[in-house]
């Protein structure tokens, strides 16, 4: 506690980080191991949070990646990296950037290295994720809600 201005001291610690649910798939193996490798990548990305107490929360990063070669799926997975963090002393309208932002932007490299180990081990190529904007990404979610709190008119 800063007692001179009577504000709580910001506080910002990863107290863990871990994998909560870890998925590979290849439904159309061995078939797709004949094929021309011509690979279509798409990604999908989703954020949860959970407060838990002391001003803790949970963020869990879902990544779901569904490779494909012609029409065929190649490999699917998913990944729910978490993370506990320790938040004490933000306004509610700067957690929310660190829940939305700053949380998902430090749990992501460990989604893509799980992501890229998997892929490995599953016989394909390497596959290296790309890196996200999560600011794009929450000013994108915010402008959404915005939009459907809007009054719809009729035209």
């Amino acid at each position: 506690m800063s007692e001179a201005n009577g504000t709580a001291e910001k506080q910002f610690a990863i107290q863990r980080i871990y994998t909560k649910d870890i998925s590979f798939e290849t439904p159309n193996a061995p078939i797709i191991f004949t094929q021309k490798w011509e690979p279509s990548v798409e990604l999908n990305l989703g954020t949860q949070v959970q407060p838990l107490d002391n001003a803790m929360f949970e963020v869990v990063l879902t990544l779901t990646v569904t490779v494909k070669t012609a029409d065929s799926v190649a490999y699917l997975v998913e990944i729910k990296q978490a993370g506990i963090f320790l938040m004490g002393g933000f306004t509610d309208q700067e957690l929310g950037p660190m829940l939305g932002i700053v949380c998902p932007a430090t749990l992501f490299p460990y989604a893509r290295e799980a992501v890229s180990d998997l892929v490995t081990k599953g016989s394909f190529p390497q596959l290296i994720l790309a890196p996200v904007n999560f600011d794009a990404l929450y000013v994108q979610h915010l402008q959404q809600a915005q939009q459907s709190l809007e009054p719809q008119t009729l035209n």
